[in-house]
This record gives C-alpha cells, sequence and structure tokens, in this order.
C-alpha cells in the first residue's frame, strides 16, 4: 500500500533529507584522489551524527556502514574499505538518515580528478535522466511516466538502465511502497497522488544492464565490467507539483 503523507509530516521528511543534502554536499569537497573510502564514510556520520540525525544504511539488514561508496563499474552498494582513490576513477555516494521519525535518501556520482570524456557523458546522462523522471512525477500521472522518462533518457544516449535494482517508496521506513523500476511505460502502474515521497534513482551502465552481486553479498558490479552511474533525489508529489526534498535550498 502507498502511504500518503500529510503536510506536516513532509516537513520532517525535508528536514532529513536537508541534512542528507548537507552531508553530499560537504562529501563532495573530500572526494579527491588519495582519500580511502572509509574516510569518507566516517565524514559523513560524524556530520549527521553532529545534526542530531541517524545513518539510515547502517545495520539496515545486516549493511556495517553509514555510506555506500561504489566505484567505476560497482552499481550500487559498494562498502567503505581500506581502498584508496585513483585520478580517473568515478564514484557514486548513496546516503541516508533517520532525523525525528522520517528518512531522507540521496545519492551522487562523482569524478576523482580528471575523468575520461565517456566517464562524464555517463555520469551527466544518469543526472539528466534523474530530472528527466522527476518532471513527470506530477498529480494524475503513472509511475510508469517516470519509468519510461528514465529508459528513454538514458537509451537515446546510447546507455543502459540496470533493471534488478529500483527506487522506492520512503518515510516512516526507509523503504515503502511502490517500487519505481527505471524502465516502462507510459500510462502504466500506479496513479500519482499529492503526499507521495519517492526515491527516484536511475543506475545506469555504460554497456549491457546486467548485474552480479559480488561474494560480500552487498556490491553489486556490472557484468561486463564497464562503468555505472546513480543519481538519486527523494521527492515529495504536490498540488504544485515535484519538490525535491534531497537538496540545499
Amino acid at each position: 500500500m502507498v502511504i500518503l503523507k500529510l503536510p506536516e509530516e513532509i516537513e520532517k521528511a525535508r528536514a532529513s533529507n536537508r541534512i542528507v543534502a548537507e552531508v553530499l554536499s560537504k562529501l563532495k569537497e573530500k572526494v579527491k584522489p588519495g582519500v580511502t573510502t572509509r574516510e569518507l564514510d566516517r565524514f559523513a556520520e560524524e556530520i549527521a551524527e553532529k545534526r542530531g540525525a541517524k545513518p539510515a544504511f547502517k545495520g539496515y539488514r545486516g549493511y556495517p556502514y553509514a555510506l555506500c561508496t561504489s566505484i567505476n563499474q560497482e552499481v550500487v552498494h559498494g562498502m567503505p574499505s581500506a581502498r584508496v582513490l585513483k585520478e580517473g576513477d568515478i564514484i557514486g555516494l548513496d546516503f541516508g538518515v533517520c532525523y525525528r521519525g522520517f528518512f531522507g535518501d540521496a545519492t551522487i556520482t562523482l569524478p576523482v580528478g580528471k575523468v575520461a570524456a565517456g566517464a562524464l557523458r555517463l555520469m551527466e546522462v544518469t543526472e539528466q535522466s534523474l530530472y528527466a523522471g522527476i518532471a513527470q512525477a506530477k498529480e494524475g500521472n503513472r509511475l510508469g511516466d517516470i519509468s519510461a522518462a528514465v529508459q528513454m533518457t538514458v537509451e537515446a544516449a546510447g546507455f543502459s538502465v540496470v533493471r534488478d535494482f529500483v527506487g522506492h517508496g520512503i518515510g516512516k521506513n526507509l523503504h515503502e511502497e511502490p517500487q519505481i523500476p527505471n524502465f516502462g511505460k507510459k500510462g502504466r502502474g500506479v496513479e500519482l497522488k499529492s503526499g507521495m515521497i519517492l526515491a527516484i534513482e536511475p543506475m545506469v551502465n555504460q554497456g549491457d544492464y546486467k548485474v552480479i552481486v559480488l561474494s560480500d553479498g552487498w556490491t553489486v558490479v556490472t557484468e561486463d565490467g564497464k562503468l555505472s552511474a546513480h543519481f538519486e533525489h527523494s521527492i515529495a508529489i504536490t498540488e504544485h507539483g515535484p519538490e525535491i526534498l534531497s537538496k540545499l535550498s
């Protein structure tokens, strides 16, 4: 069942997502060659705790870290470690918090130093597809309108959307209904209504859409070893259109 949020609940979600946006903004300044992903994880957790928020991912289904750090061919759920970032890498940073009973969740993919033109293009298209999906998150539209907009943007650029992992509703729980695939057909699926909060998150591969999960049980990588990028915003559907909650105003 899709849970519609009251205005005061959307305000709580707004506050939670604002913390997520602040953390990701500060992480942008930290991502550079020579930094370890464990350092980024500790930094993100410290900022959240200073704001009185609890990292949403730490302990969730046994995940041991506050931040997901997915490098190059890693699609999602990459685990922080002693791995050092190198010039030319790209890194997806997925972060969430729980603050005053409501969850926030967002993702950015960043270049590490100077990266190849193809990697830059992949990141640009992935972010563009996110905003194309958000533009369809309007009262009266269908869930498939979001999915189709993402897919069309990605495939028009020659890339592929991951099919095994999807976006989701969010609120008092990190993952709520509905699931939001990044592929689909216009006019299909759940009708979008004011009060829905959705985490829309395209995961886009440079090559084929197929992925595999590594032996750690978490890290998802592209089957063909090509690059992947990931962007996500939590948004509220309002009578005035979509509101992006997970960005700094």
